[in-house]
């Protein structure tokens, strides 16, 4: 009997050690990754991996970044362009997520109150708690997640979003296609505003970018089409510097060393949205092209990513549709190219 009490002990110790671990915020394993809704597309030339929005399942459900288009991997040519950059995970950390994700400043924060509500477009209706000033950094309790539909096919995947709220209604549209017979992937976006009121934010694409699972390193280049200049910068000059128009890595990044600046020289043509971000030393490369104008130009990188995060303003009166376009080029470098 003693004996047979001792086993019951150690099991429920076991049990309750499993649970306790269960809980706790780790970083996704094999099994961990391969349970979060998912679709792969391919055009056979590039192949990428998207996660799905899931407001109970989904790798993503926070209130910073749009839930659709988390890309947890992207291939070309034995390269590898998205991953996991960052230690910790939970899904409702800010920035656990991957890929070229975008963020949409709030509508209505500032009118809400305490214990009012605003909106996050990709996101839903979410609560304001307090006073304080809006953070991104923050996860805010989600209201209303709206509506989401996903249509899939062999080399494209459709997100509709669709929310109605007294702050805004909107029906959002992304598509991401990889383009028949070229290294290329365009992610399209339409915005109709369902409300009475107009719509008025900005719209950045974070673009994390792990290229070969590589630290960041010299050897990698961010190019831009126009001569560069910086204010708001940190680690410029020691992780980083501006040489005419391209940032170029000086040293490799340590532990949580990062870099941060918003850069200036751009007009107001769709020209100037036009970025290339290339590593001589593992040879991958990208360029990235838009129909709309910048409206803001931020460069940040850490450890494992170096992010271009180029900013589109939106206004869209009642009734009426917004749109634009991304479109990604990938190619490959040999260590000599001055491409």
């Amino acid at each position: 009997m003693k004996q047979f009490f001792l086993f019951c002990l150690t099991a429920v110790y076991r049990l309750s050690l499993c649970a306790q671990t269960a809980g706790a915020p780790t970083s996704p394993g094999p099994s961990a990754a391969g349970s979060f809704p998912r679709a792969d597309i391919s055009n056979g030339i590039v192949t990428a991996r998207i996660y799905l929005p899931d407001a109970e399942k989904g790798y993503y459900r926070s209130t910073r970044f749009d839930w659709s288009g988390v890309m947890p991997q992207l291939e070309y040519q034995g390269h590898s362009y998205f991953g996991q950059w960052f230690t910790r995970y939970d899904p409702t950390i800010n920035d656990a997520i991957m890929g070229p994700v975008e963020s949409f400043w709030p509508l209505g924060y500032d009118r809400a109150g305490a214990g009012g509500s605003f909106v996050v477009i990709g996101v839903g209706k979410v609560s304001r708690p307090d006073t304080a000033a809006y953070s991104p950094f923050k996860y805010y309790p989600i209201l209303n997640a709206g509506t989401w539909d996903v249509k899939r096919s062999r080399s494209a995947i459709e997100f509709r979003h669709r929310l109605t709220d007294t702050v805004c209604s909107y029906d959002y549209t992304k598509k991401i296609t990889l383009i028949r017979g070229r290294p290329e992937m365009m992610i399209g976006h339409t915005l109709k505003n369902t409300g009475q009121t107009t719509i008025e934010t900005d719209v950045y694409d974070h673009n994390f970018f792990l290229l070969d699972s590589l630290t960041v390193a010299p050897g990698r280049v961010m190019k831009f089409t126009f001569p560069l200049t910086a204010e708001q910068s940190r680690g410029l000059g020691d992780l980083a510097a501006i040489a005419g128009d391209s940032i170029a890595v000086l040293r490799s990044f340590k532990g949580h060393e990062s870099v941060y600046a918003v850069l200036h020289g751009y007009d107001n043509g769709v020209g100037d949205y036009n970025i290339r971000l290339e590593d001589h030393t593992s040879g991958a490369a990208v360029r990235i092209t838009a129909d709309r104008p910048l409206s803001k130009m931020v460069f940040w990188g850490s450890l494992k990513v170096l992010c271009p995060e180029p900013y589109i303003h939106i206004s869209v009166p009642p009734g009426e549709t917004f749109t634009w376009t991304f479109r990604y080029t990938f190619y490959t470098l040999n260590p000599t190219s001055t491409q």
